[in-house]
């Protein structure tokens, strides 16, 4: 499985707009698409601006449809204008104990 990680700062005046939109495409991205299983929004603790968002889908491909989706052009509206910085770190799903998921 595919596995992406996405470390996020965002301008403090932003936050709440941030985390709207951010919740609204996790939760599409979930029950919209099949290939994405998983779609978590954590916020860094002590600092009121830092977020990592972890993802998890069926492969690549499924992350490219993922891209293409109304709710992340949506959510990428938002990005353009909340985020200070953005680090993508991809990867593969190695083990797991969260329940259904595959290795």
């Amino acid at each position: 499985m595919f596995s992406l990680m996405v470390q996020l700062e965002v301008r403090p005046e932003d936050r709440e707009e941030f985390l709207a939109a951010i919740t609204t495409n996790a939760a599409a991205s979930v029950r919209d698409e099949p290939g994405c299983h998983r779609f978590d929004v954590t916020a860094v603790e002590g600092d009121g601006t830092r977020f990592v968002l972890y993802e998890l889908y069926d492969d690549a491909d499924a992350f490219e449809d993922h891209k293409r989706a109304p709710h992340f052009a949506a959510w990428r509206q938002v990005a353009d204008r909340v985020l200070v910085s953005q680090v993508n770190t991809r990867g593969s799903l190695v083990a797991s104990s969260a329940d259904g998921a595959q290795t």
